[in-house]
């Protein structure tokens, strides 16, 4: 890692600029011996300077506008050069060239983060939240990841890991003091640790499933019976002709998604099969994959056609699926309200609910698939859903490795209680607080490996 990397860090492609981040010992030097302009070695740190760049073979390739930062207060902790060039694929492979040429190498994907955790501008779980920060996709998904990148999430793993320490440190000395029967802190006091502490990554751990959904967006299953409008109501929030719509009973035989962002949230809209009775075996298994959708959305938008008679073999398979989680919302959209000749009435649909033991506070709107009518209405419906269980402004993990560990942590924080409360040997306890620690620790960094770190920074693009 003492070497000088270089790599384009704006996206590839033609565009206004392009910017070449070069970081290390001798990422001055190799700049200088390209630029034409001010004494690079000589500039304050944190200053931009205007000059050109040359080719390789001396001649000036552009006008560029160079900034230095200066080691340590620089993102990867070394000196850090960036170079801002008109976005011309040509310019920036030339570019790219000459700094190789003159010493530098081609980074690899995440070196440039890898660096910053290595020199300690980073721990690991702010290094990833790098990744989560460019690769988000709403406001929500955003909101996680700067909180992250802050160290809004290590600052809470870092306050878990010091009653940890504080725990563990006095059963050590009990440990060693054990012939004089010395007793350093009550068994309720350590209790009361412990419980704080499995409390908090139960919560953490909590968080994931809402947390994974915002970042990968919110699953939303549109369900009902064949030709409720499930398609033409997916293909109107979509504006675009998604799914195909025909008045033929079980048109749609798989699920059918694509992803909007709506208001904060990014939403996965899943169009599903017909719930009806069939002998198709083909139908059958996609009515069987509707019902997994159910079972796997965070909201359920059940279209009810207002023409036909209510049918309430699908609310009543919802309340199943969905009665445990209180993290999946019911939605009913009425659809086909435009038309004349409707049989069923909101009063009616209200009756239904009860019978089939469903709140009867889930939302029922009017709308019409066809020609738009209350969309918009259902669209902020479902912001107002995702609003009110929203806690990105709280610490959450979206990360599935964080999660693993998470688990493990509480697993082992729960046998420190069983331990304390039982009255156990302090060394069985000791060891249990032990592997608690460690498996904090893997999440920040604090104990990791190289093969740990190759695998979380291979899936970063090479520039950052």
């Amino acid at each position: 890692m003492t070497d000088t990397i270089c790599a384009i860090s704006t996206p590839p492609g033609i565009g206004g600029i392009a910017v070449a981040r070069v970081s290390g010992p001798e990422s001055i030097m190799i700049t200088q011996s390209l630029w034409k302009g001010v004494d690079l070695s000589q500039v304050k740190s944190h200053t931009a300077h205007l000059g050109n760049i040359l080719d390789c073979d001396g001649s000036v390739l552009d006008q560029a506008l160079v900034t230095v930062f200066k080691a340590p207060n620089s993102f990867t902790g070394d000196n850090v050069v960036e170079i801002s060039v008109h976005g011309s694929k040509y310019i920036q492979r030339q570019l790219i060239n000459a700094l190789i040429s003159s010493g530098a190498r081609l980074a690899d994907p995440g070196e440039f983060t890898r660096r910053a955790f290595i020199s300690g501008k980073l721990d690991l779980a702010q290094a990833e939240a790098v990744a989560d920060m460019i690769a988000s996709s709403s406001k929500a998904a955003h909101r996680i990841a700067i909180n992250q990148m802050r160290g809004g999430f290590s600052k809470r793993l870092s306050s878990l890991r010091e009653q940890l320490l504080e725990l563990a440190s006095l059963l050590e000395l009990e440990l060693d003091f054990s012939e004089e029967d010395v007793e350093f802190a009550s068994r309720k006091k350590l209790l009361k640790i412990a419980i704080d502490v499995n409390t908090e990554v139960n919560r953490l751990l909590h968080s994931f499933k809402s947390g994974s959904a915002i970042k990968d967006g919110i699953p939303v299953a549109i369900v009902g019976e064949t030709n409720a409008g499930k398609s033409s109501l997916l293909n109107t929030i979509l504006g675009d002709d998604k799914a195909i719509v025909s008045d033929i009973h079980g048109t749609t035989r798989d699920i059918i998604e694509d992803t909007i962002e709506v208001g904060d949230y990014l939403f996965r809209f899943m169009d599903t099969a017909g719930l009806r009775d069939t002998t198709d075996k083909i139908e059958s298994i996609g009515i069987d994959r509707a019902y997994s959708a159910i079972s796997h959305a965070r909201i359920v938008i059940l279209v009810i056609d207002l023409t036909q008679p209510l049918n309430t073999q699908p609310l009543q398979y919802i309340h199943n699926n969905i009665e445990s989680d209180d993290l999946t919302k019911l939605i009913i959209a009425l659809n086909k309200s435009d038309l004349d000749g409707t049989v069923l009435t909101t009063n009616k649909i209200r009756e239904a609910l009860k019978d089939c033991k469903i709140s009867s506070e889930v939302p029922i709107l009017p709308i019409s698939a066809k020609n738009g009518t209350g969309i918009d209405a259902l669209l902020k419906e479902l912001q107002k859903t995702v609003a009110a269980n929203d806690e990105t402004d709280n610490v959450m993990i979206t990360n599935l490795r964080h999660c693993e560990a998470l688990t493990k942590a509480a697993d082992t924080s729960q046998r420190v209680i069983s331990g304390l409360q039982d009255n156990l040997s302090g060394d069985l306890i000791a060891q249990d607080l032990r592997e608690t620690i460690f498996h904090l620790g893997t999440i920040t960094g604090n104990i990791t490996s190289q093969d740990i770190l190759t695998n979380i920074f291979s899936r970063f693009c090479i520039g950052k």
